[in-house]
């Protein structure tokens, strides 16, 4: 079964780096085209992983690194299981 790719993010970062950015959540809920809701969530846990798109446009707004934004790689896709002799 194939499961879409997501980026797994740190909400402490972001709240940081919105927060040096000198941004309200709405101010970057509306450059990431979400809603300010949804930036709270990912800021305080409740919601962890992004959708490629949505994530872009995060790391863009925040102008931040992968590293500083990201807890772990994508997930990667699963593959059908191999069959052992």
């Amino acid at each position: 079964m194939h499961q879409p790719t997501t980026f797994e993010v740190d909400g402490d970062a972001i709240r940081e780096e919105r927060m040096h950015a000198g941004m309200s959540r709405k101010d970057l809920a509306d450059l990431v085209r979400v809603t300010e809701r949804y930036i709270s969530h990912l800021e305080n846990g409740t919601r962890s992983r992004m959708r490629p798109a949505s994530y872009k446009r995060l790391r863009t707004a925040l102008r931040a690194n992968d590293a500083r934004l990201r807890r772990t790689p994508p997930r990667p896709t699963e593959d059908p299981p191999t069959e052992r002799t």
